[in-house]
């Protein structure tokens, strides 16, 4: 798979964004998102297995059929500033879907590549695959996360009660969507 290239830097863009399959190097960062914790952010679950990404790798360069990952990919150096996950889902019959989601190293939050990323990504699947409906979820208290949704052409269609045990309780979430005929964010 070639690379999804979001451009070069213009007014607002600290840094060229693309998005390309993972490789070998890759996996350090991998492994990190998996033992150190508050890396991740509010989605840390606890310590995970180091060495899955790396088994997984091995089996299909994260790029599975129902699900996979791709590297976010920034400046002119090609600095790996995180991932982008994607893992099918259906509804009801033939109604399948997407659930996207993202973690950037913290160095390269605040800086308008999440929301590019996603809109990538959303992009990307909606013209390789046949899915309607692209789904993500975020945390209540994420405003930034929140905002690059909206930025990256999501509406908010509510909340999902109790749908995330973290940090000793049950949380709430925000459930956001984006379909194949809304109207596309504008990149820039």
């Amino acid at each position: 798979m070639e690379s999804v290239d979001g451009g070069t830097p213009g007014p607002g863009k600290d840094v060229d964004v693309r998005l390309r399959p993972a490789a070998e190097p890759d996996l350090a960062m991998m492994r990190r998102f998996c033992t150190e914790p508050g890396l991740i952010g509010l989605d840390w679950a606890g310590f995970r297995d180091a060495g899955a990404p790396a088994r997984r790798f091995a089996v299909d360069g994260w790029l599975g059929a129902d699900d996979g990952r791709l590297v976010v990919e920034v400046g002119q150096d090609q600095a790996a500033a995180g991932l982008v996950s994607y893992t099918s889902g259906r509804y009801a019959g033939l109604a399948s879907y997407w659930e996207i989601g993202i973690v950037l190293l913290p160095e390269w939050r605040g800086r308008g590549i999440g929301w590019r990323a996603q809109a990538m990504l959303c992009d990307y699947l909606f013209h390789h695959t046949p899915a309607q409906r692209i789904q993500a979820g975020t945390h209540p208290e994420n405003l930034a996360e929140q905002r690059a949704l909206e930025k990256a052409g999501f509406q908010l269609e509510g909340v999902v009660r109790a749908c995330e045990f973290r940090a000793g309780t049950w949380r709430d979430g925000y459930l956001y969507s984006r379909l194949r005929d809304d109207p596309p964010p504008v990149h820039g």
